[in-house]
């Protein structure tokens, strides 16, 4: 078997906007705020265009910072390596697809895939890219990768299902369920108390190897109990979410190396009701002093 949720390791291991009223001056709108949040998800997928479509390091320089961070293990930190790949990726002829994004204050997540895309691990890849934005360009960006698999035990592929940000009233609140999963299931504090976050009545699972349901998480867990091959978690460093859609990004080990562990959670009426991942090993050796969180 080769990956399993986070959610089966879980069972068996252990920004308020200001609201400035007294000054009008410094009030933000409903609708400014909506601008601003279509703006940043606006200017990430305009980088990605520049990126992955015109291949124009012209383009790329308009959106990324002098300054970017990066922390995919294989690429060097700094814009110049970023602009060095754009031949290599216009020879090659890869094209990307958004398929998730939403915003948390300046981060944007977005769910994508990638096709021609050897010089990342595979010709078909999932990626989860979270970037940072600064002063109206991209600072940093953080990254996981699977190649992508046509069979699934589900019979959902790594990235289909729901796309529209809903619920943006329950944003917090949806974090905050999914922090609360984490620290009472991912870290085993009490993790009986799974039903109390994912809902018993539809769980649709992406995970190549693990069916929907509760029950495909208990035959899964049965699996890789009888292959003491269990995932351990040790910190989760990110929390994102925006309406119905909450992020983790989290870092353990599996198979005795390191890994990271992205997780995508979609909440409906208060309890998980859908779940995607990416859980790519952390090479020995990065490419880069930044880590990959």
């Amino acid at each position: 078997m080769k990956q399993i949720s986070l959610l089966a390791l879980t069972i068996v291991t252990s920004f308020t906007i200001g609201c400035t009223s007294s000054k009008k001056t410094n009030s933000i709108t409903k609708k400014e705020e909506k601008m601003e949040t279509k703006d940043l998800k606006a200017l990430a997928s305009q980088a990605q265009e520049a990126f992955f479509t015109t291949y124009n390091p012209k383009e790329v320089k308009k959106y990324f910072s002098e300054k970017y961070i990066q922390h995919n293990p294989h690429v060097p930190t700094g814009i110049e390596p970023v602009l060095g790949f754009l031949p290599m990726l216009q020879k090659a002829g890869t094209t990307y697809k958004t398929h998730r994004i939403f915003q948390d204050d300046n981060f944007i997540v977005m769910h994508n895939t990638y096709d021609n895309a050897e010089a990342f691990g595979a010709k078909e890849i999932v990626t989860f890219d979270v970037y940072r934005i600064e002063d109206g360009k991209i600072a940093e960006h953080w990254d996981a990768i699977n190649p992508i698999v046509s069979k699934t035990v589900s019979g959902r592929s790594q990235f289909d299902g729901p796309t529209e940000v809903e619920d943006l009233d329950k944003t917090e609140s949806n974090k905050s369920l999914v922090k609360k999963f984490v620290d009472d299931v991912l870290f085993g504090n009490n993790p009986t108390k799974i039903t109390d976050y994912v809902s018993t009545e539809k769980y649709h699972q992406h995970n190549t190897s693990v069916a929907d349901g509760l029950d495909g998480l208990n035959n899964a867990i049965e699996y890789l109990i009888s292959q003491n091959d269990m995932f351990i978690y040790k910190k989760t460093h990110k929390v994102l979410g925006e309406g119905n859609f909450v992020l983790t990004m989290s870092e353990g080990e599996w198979h005795g190396k390191p890994h990271t562990f992205y997780d995508l959670f979609r909440i409906e009426n208060d309890k998980i009701v859908e779940h995607w991942d990416v859980i790519q090993e952390i090479p020995e050796k990065l490419a880069h002093t930044n880590g990959m969180f």
